[in-house]
């Protein structure tokens, strides 16, 4: 399987990590349904049961704006794959 490292915007973090904590669902679940390593979300999770920030501070300098697009639109695209996976849950 192909490794690819990815960046993944705080507020998608903040989301992922709420589902697991206040949504009462599993870490695998959850990163399936968001296409993502269950272990980075296992971490994440970890660092906020822990009272820490989901992810340490990015060493990177500002992102260009085609870098934020991009972040917007991954988690657009995780919100509304959340939301199928409701609605097809409910059905």
């Amino acid at each position: 399987m192909k490794r690819v490292n990815r960046s993944y915007p705080a507020e998608f973090r903040k989301a992922a990590v709420q589902q697991v904590v206040d949504g009462g669902r599993s870490v695998p679940a959850v990163a399936r349904s968001l296409e993502m390593s269950a272990k980075t979300l296992a971490n994440w999770v970890g660092r906020a049961r822990r009272g820490e920030a989901p992810t340490a501070v990015s060493a990177r300098g500002p992102v260009s704006e085609v870098e934020a697009e991009l972040a917007r639109l991954r988690q657009e695209v995780a919100k509304l794959r959340m939301e199928k996976e409701i609605l097809r849950r409910y059905r």
